[in-house]
């Protein structure tokens, strides 16, 4: 009863943080709106709006940056600049969170620029929205394993960053992207290992063992694969396929005779430990 009654005080302090939080980021949308007056920009040049604009960016303001951007594309559509323009409304659409109109800006600066110096950019850029698209405020702060979420964005990191990496092998953002395109990897074996224990505890082990088998043919090198191999083992004993068990485990014991290189929980924060404790993400 004890322990019940934690959980429940601690799950309403987290509900009532967020609910805090809401209001503040409410009011200052209302605010926003109240003064929303028709921006006066009479007698601004480009360079104005660049400098006003990067100033907003730099103050976390992003909606007054949009704004500015877009003001300044209408107004100077064949600036010299325009090109880094569009790049900068991307950049900012993509930092308030706007991934469709990121996507797009990023979309629109490829196939108008197609031979700027800074089209890498924007192939890297398009990667980054999709690669943090749907990570909410609780993912940001009160972090929890991502591999549980919805993979429907990773596929299209994943291809975004592939493309930079072909079509630009020497670009300053390689680099990042083979990191990104490893983690991304990673996440998509781990989904695929949740899903396959959920067929286990279901009873489902031909499912489970088939989601098994995709992690070691399409994943071979992501962290995934010891898990694979414990889930091959575990489905196959069900199944009574003694020989292929056996053969899964020592395959495991060949590679892994201390066990998987990589715990499910390194990296844990408290934040984790909290959220795992009142089971919020059970």
């Amino acid at each position: 009863m004890h322990t019940i009654l934690i959980k429940f005080l601690t799950a309403c302090c987290l509900i009532l943080s967020l609910s805090v939080l809401s209001g503040c980021e409410t009011l200052q949308s209302l605010a926003g709106e109240g003064s929303s007056e028709k921006e006066d920009y009479t007698g601004w040049n480009a360079e104005k709006f660049r400098t006003e604009a990067k100033t907003a960016v730099e103050a976390s303001n992003f909606d007054k940056a949009i704004k500015l951007y877009e003001a300044l594309e209408a107004r100077y559509p064949f600036d010299n600049a325009a090109p880094q323009t569009q790049l900068d409304s991307a950049y900012a659409y993509y930092k308030n969170n706007d991934a469709e109109a990121a996507l797009a800006a990023a979309d629109r600066f490829i196939k108008t620029y197609p031979r700027d110096n800074h089209i890498d950019y924007a192939y890297y850029l398009k990667g980054l929205v999709n690669y943090n698209r749907g990570i909410t405020f609780v993912d940001r702060f009160l972090p929890t394993d991502t591999s549980q979420r919805d993979q429907m964005y990773a596929n299209d990191a994943l291809e975004n960053f592939a493309e930079l990496m072909r079509r630009f092998p020497h670009s300053r953002y390689i680099a990042d992207a083979q990191q990104r395109s490893v983690s991304i990897r990673n996440n998509l074996a781990m989904h695929e290992i949740n899903i396959a224990r959920y067929y286990l505890k279901r009873g489902a082990y031909i499912a489970s063992v088939n989601r098994a088998k995709i992690v070691m043919e399409k994943y071979p090198r992501s962290i995934a694969l010891p898990f694979a191999l414990e889930v091959l083992q575990e489905g196959y004993t069900q199944l009574n396929m003694i020989d292929l068990a056996n053969d899964a485990k020592r395959v495991y014991d060949q590679n892994y005779p201390n066990g998987a290189p990589v715990s499910e929980n390194k990296g844990t924060t408290m934040s984790h430990q909290i959220w795992d404790f009142v089971g919020l993400d059970k």
